[in-house]
C-alpha cells in the first residue's frame, strides 16, 4: 500500500508543476508604452519611435518576443527579460499601417500589440507629355498616395474640368487617381493638372495632352476584294493566251 501511494505521489508531481506554472500566468499582462490593450501609434515621418514591453504582475523572469508583422525582431540578450524595447529609425511612410507585436516567450497569448499610424501629406509633383491620336482613348494616372486619404480634383487650363458624360471617368483609390477620356477629339487639346489635397497639404501634376490627325485606315474588305481582282485578271490573261502559248512551244 505504500508502494502505490508512493507511485501515485509520482505521477501527481507534474501535474501539481502545471497548476503552478498556471497560478504564475494568472494575472500576468504585458504593456507597450504603458497600454495594456491594443492600439494605434500616431506619428510622422523622419523621427524615431521607441516601444518599450513591460511585464506586468510577474513574480519571475520571464522572456519577451518582438516581432514586426509576421517577422521576429532580433534582440540582444539584455533586451528580453521583463522590459524590451525596440526603436524604429527612421520611421517612414511605408511603416504605415505596420503592426509590432510583444509576446511572452512561455505562453505566445499573452501578447500586446500597436499598429504605426504614419501620417504624411500627398507628394505628387512634374508634369507629363502625352500625344494621343483623334478618337482613341486616353487615361491620366496621378499618385494620389497620403495618410490620411486625399481628395484628387482635376482642372483643364487652370479651370475646373467640365466633365461629359460617357467621355469622361473618373477614378480613385487610396492609391492613384486616374482622368479617363473616351474618343478624344481636337477640343480635348490642353493642360490637364491634378490636384491631390489631404488636411496635411496637396501636390499637383501638370499633363500636357496633345491630339494628332486620324489617320487614314483601309477597309480590310476593300484590300482583299482588290488583291482577289488582280489575281483573277492574271489567271483569266494567262488562260486567255493559252493557245498561243501552246502553239510557241510546239513550233520550237
Amino acid at each position: 500500500m505504500a508502494q502505490r501511494s508512493c507511485l501515485a505521489a509520482l505521477h501527481e508531481v507534474p501535474v501539481l508543476a502545471v497548476c503552478f506554472l498556471a497560478c504564475l500566468a494568472t494575472g500576468l499582462e504585458l504593456s507597450i508604452n504603458n497600454h495594456a490593450a491594443d492600439f494605434s501609434l500616431f506619428t510622422l515621418p523622419g523621427p524615431p519611435v521607441s516601444l518599450s514591453c513591460l511585464v506586468q504582475n510577474s513574480s519571475q523572469a520571464e522572456e519577451l518576443l518582438w516581432y514586426r508583422g509576421d517577422g521576429k525582431v532580433d534582440l540582444k540578450d539584455g533586451n528580453k527579460v521583463n522590459v524590451s524595447n525596440i526603436c524604429i529609425s527612421p520611421v517612414t511612410e511605408s511603416d504605415n499601417g505596420v503592426t509590432f507585436t510583444c509576446k511572452l516567450a512561455r505562453d505566445k497569448s499573452v501578447q500586446v500589440s500597436v499598429i504605426l499610424d504614419v501620417q504624411f501629406p500627398p507628394r505628387l509633383t512634374g508634369e507629363e507629355s502625352l500625344q494621343i491620336e483623334e478618337e482613341k482613348d486616353v487615361t491620366l494616372s496621378c499618385n494620389a498616395k497620403s495618410n490620411p486619404q486625399a481628395q484628387t480634383s482635376w482642372y483643364k487650363n487652370n479651370t475646373t474640368l467640365i466633365l461629359e458624360q460617357n467621355r469622361h471617368q473618373l477614378y480613385q483609390t487610396s492609391e492613384v487617381g486616374q482622368l479617363s477620356i473616351t474618343r478624344v477629339q481636337k477640343s480635348d487639346i490642353g493642360t490637364y493638372t491634378c490636384v491631390v489635397k489631404s488636411s496635411l497639404g496637396e501636390g499637383r501634376k501638370d499633363f500636357h495632352l496633345t491630339v494628332e490627325d486620324k489617320k487614314p485606315v483601309f477597309p480590310k474588305e476593300a484590300i482583299i476584294a482588290a488583291v482577289v481582282v488582280v489575281i483573277l485578271t492574271v489567271l483569266f490573261g494567262i488562260v486567255a493566251r493559252r493557245d498561243k502559248i501552246f502553239k510557241v512551244q510546239k513550233a520550237l
